[in-house]
C-alpha cells in the first residue's frame, strides 16, 4: 500500500472497535481498486465526537463509518442525512461531499444487495424478520422502502416489546407498508407467519454461542423460503443448520457485513468494492 502526500483518511468510530474487521476489509478494497486511501480505528469517549465530525471536514477525509453507541448521537452533527438514515433514526456512514458532511445507513441496503446472486427482490414479497435492534430495524425500513407488501417482526415479550411495537407503528405509518409485531414464543403464530413468508431473517444475537437457536426446531418452512442469519462470526448458526435441513437456500451474515462495507467505499470513492476477493481473505482470516 502507497501512503503520500495524497493520501485520504477514512475511520471507523465506535466504543470499543479495536475488534473491528472494518479496516482488514477497507483496506483491501484501496488496494484491490488502486484508491489512494487508508482505514482505521479509532476509540473514542462520547464527549469527542463532535471533535471528530469536525476533524472529516478538516483533514479533508472520504468520512467515517459509526458504529455502537454512536449511530443516533451522530444524526445532529450532520449537514444533511439520507432517506434511509433519516427513516431508521441511525446513521453508520458519514460521507464527505466538499466538506458538507451527510448522514447515510447503510446496513439496510448492503443488506438486500447481498442477496442479488438469490435473485431475490423484496417488491411485493413478505418479510419474517427476528429481533427488533439496530440491526432489525436497518432491515425494516429498507425492506420498507424497497416495496415489501408485508412485514412481520417476531420479538420476545419483555420489557422493550411494547416500545417497539409503537416504533414499528410508526415506520408502517411513515412509508405505508403493513409492519406486524408478534410473540415470538408464540409457535403457531410463527409457523403461520413463516408459511407466508418469502424471506425469513435472524437479526438477533441468538445464536452467538453456537448452541441456542430463536426459533422451535418443530416449525416447517415452506420451499420457496430464503433464510438468512445477520450473524457472521460463526460461520453457520444453529439457526442456519435448521434451514439448510430442511432444503432451503441460506446466507450467514458475512454478506451483510461485506455489503454494508461495499455501499459506504462506493459513497466515499465512486468505486465498486471487489467483494468476492475480499470475502474470500476474510474466510481465511
Amino acid at each position: 500500500m502507497k501512503i503520500d502526500g495524497y493520501t485520504r483518511l477514512a475511520a471507523v468510530v465506535a466504543q470499543p472497535i479495536k475488534h473491528s474487521l472494518s479496516p482488514f476489509i477497507h483496506n483491501q478494497a484501496f488496494e484491490l481498486t488502486d484508491e489512494n486511501g487508508v482505514y482505521l480505528a479509532w476509540e473514542i469517549e462520547p464527549q469527542a465526537l463532535p471533535a471528530i465530525v469536525e476533524n472529516v471536514r478538516l483533514l479533508e477525509m472520504y468520512g467515517l463509518n459509526i458504529s455502537m453507541p454512536y449511530k443516533t448521537a451522530i444524526l445532529p452533527l450532520m449537514d444533511e442525512l439520507s432517506p434511509e438514515a433519516a427513516l431508521i433514526g441511525a446513521a453508520n456512514t458519514v460521507v464527505n461531499r466538499d466538506g458538507k458532511l451527510i448522514g447515510y445507513n447503510t446496513d439496510g441496503i448492503g443488506f438486500f444487495k447481498s442477496l442479488a446472486k438469490y435473485q431475490f427482490d423484496m417488491k411485493n414479497r413478505r418479510l419474517m424478520i427476528i429481533g427488533g435492534g439496530g440491526a432489525a430495524i436497518a432491515i425494516i425500513a429498507q425492506a420498507a422502502l424497497l416495496g415489501a407488501a408485508q412485514i412481520v417482526v417476531a420479538a420476545r415479550k419483555s420489557a422493550s416489546f411494547e416500545p417497539l411495537k409503537a416504533r414499528l407503528t410508526d415506520l408502517s405509518a411513515k412509508t405505508g407498508v403493513e409492519i406486524l409485531l408478534t410473540d415470538l414464543s408464540a409457535t403457531d403464530e410463527m409457523q403461520k407467519n413463516i408459511q407466508n413468508a418469502d424471506l425469513l431473517v435472524n437479526a438477533s444475537s441468538v445464536g452467538m454461542d453456537g448452541v441456542s437457536t430463536p426459533v422451535a426446531s418443530e416449525i416447517k418452512l415452506p420451499a420457496k423460503i430464503l433464510v438468512v442469519d445477520a450473524i457472521y462470526k460463526i460461520r453457520e448458526t444453529p439457526f442456519l443448520k435448521w434451514a439448510k435441513a430442511q432444503g432451503v437456500p441460506t446466507e450467514n451474515g458475512l454478506a451483510m457485513l461485506l455489503g454494508q462495507a461495499a455501499e459506504s467505499f462506493q459513497l466515499w470513492t465512486g468505486k465498486t468494492m471487489p467483494v468476492e476477493a475480499i470475502a474470500q481473505t476474510l474466510e481465511q482470516k
